[in-house]
């Protein structure tokens, strides 16, 4: 075997040192190098919606790297074809127009200069708001400490309170050309708007002629138990934005536009030279036809409602928010961090986005025993972090 130098003598340490090393999974479940099992509810960060090794992706990786690897995008391939067409189906909109990246930082970056066609350069987000790391994503990302350190970003950027449809109101005006928002704030701690925020925001934009993006790339994939996470609320956006679940577990991200007021990409404006391809996008056509054939979306939101039930009567637990299998439980004391490793040693990969909120992001085909043995592992974990 090769040298294999420690983590901190060989990477950045943009992401600290990570406490174990993963070797292998199956579904929902994971072993270390060492052996031990856990189980894995944050799946990549929402990113393996089919758990890991799973016979399908697997099937249909390793038949399309057999055939067709990378090609760019000089040239079409069936498997972009047939996801792009089942995209533009799921989303219920023959106008939907599809562009492949790798990414959800790439996704919004796309959508950032997609904006600048409208002839206008203002953008509205959410405070609180996550769309991505690269400087376009971050300059839209209503997060201070992870702005800060990068500034000077983009101008002409105003964020405004989430989920108060007043304060866009204010904000809002004939010389914005986007308004961006998630369905649900993943990574400021699941949280979730009032409804009808989404309805009355496609109102504001209509008013001012602005676009209406949203970034479903959390959200999408049936997460939420929709396909895209704001179909709840029945409007359409001007822009859709995808990734982490999209691939199935590879990276692919992608932008949508939708109806006659979004401008369009001329050749040479924009372009990916890994975006969509054929590996990734067999995936995708995979997990898409296991969820649809297996009615998986429905057992989603079945089991969303399960966990919160479950985890909502634990002491020291004050809700547990979000949809479907998007989750965030809002802890009483601010021991979020502190409860994480007494997890990992427990056998159970959590995820904690502040202090007070652990975010829950299973692979969709977890079963209900698994999800016993979650609430169980939970509540031991949780108890200890109180008593520590």
């Amino acid at each position: 075997m090769r040298k294999i130098e420690p983590w901190q003598n060989v990477f950045q340490n943009n992401y600290g040192v990570p406490e174990i090393t993963l070797s292998h999974g199956t579904g929902v479940e994971v072993w270390d190098v060492e052996g031990n099992r856990y189980l894995d509810f944050l799946g990549g960060i929402a990113t393996n919606i089919l758990g890991h090794a799973h016979p399908e992706i697997i099937k249909a990786v390793s038949s399309q790297i057999a055939e067709l690897s990378h090609i760019s995008n000089l040239y079409a391939h069936l498997p972009g074809l047939e996801l792009a067409t089942r995209l533009k189906d799921l989303i219920g909109d023959p106008t939907a127009r599809v562009f492949f990246c790798n990414s959800g930082a790439e996704a919004n970056e796309a959508a950032i200069k997609l904006s600048r066609l409208t002839g206008r350069s203002k953008i509205v987000a959410a405070i609180g708001g996550f769309h991505g790391r690269t400087i376009g994503a971050l300059s839209i990302t209503g997060q201070e400490a992870k702005r800060e350190p990068f500034e000077p970003l983009l101008d002409d950027i105003d964020f405004v309170a989430y989920g108060q449809l007043e304060a866009m109101r204010d904000v809002v005006s004939s010389e914005t050309a986007m308004v961006i928002v998630e369905p649900i704030q993943g990574e400021n701690g699941v949280v979730v708007p009032p409804q009808g925020y989404l309805s009355g925001l496609r109102d504001i934009c209509d008013e001012h002629g602005a676009l209406l993006a949203i970034d479903a790339v959390q959200t999408g994939m049936g997460r939420t138990g929709e396909w895209f996470g704001f179909e709840g609320e029945g409007i359409m956006p001007d822009v859709v934005t995808l990734a982490k679940g999209l691939g199935g577990g590879l990276p692919l991200g992608a932008m949508i536009t939708l109806g006659k007021k979004a401008p369009a990409f001329k050749p040479g404006q924009h372009g990916s030279t890994f975006g969509g391809n054929p590996i990734s996008c067999a995936a995708a056509n995979a997990a898409i036809d296991y969820l649809i054939t297996h009615s998986l979306l429905s057992k989603v939101r079945d089991h969303g409602i399960g966990i919160k039930t479950a985890v909502e009567s634990m002491p020291g637990v004050i809700e547990v928010r979000g949809r479907g299998l998007l989750l965030g439980i809002v802890l009483q004391e601010p021991i979020a961090q502190k409860l994480i490793p007494i997890a990992t040693s427990r056998g159970l990969l959590l995820n904690a986005t502040n202090p007070h909120v652990i975010r829950l992001a299973p692979a969709l085909v977890v079963t209900q025993e698994q999800i016993d043995e979650f609430v169980s592992l939970f509540g031991q974990s949780l108890a200890e972090a109180q008593r520590g």
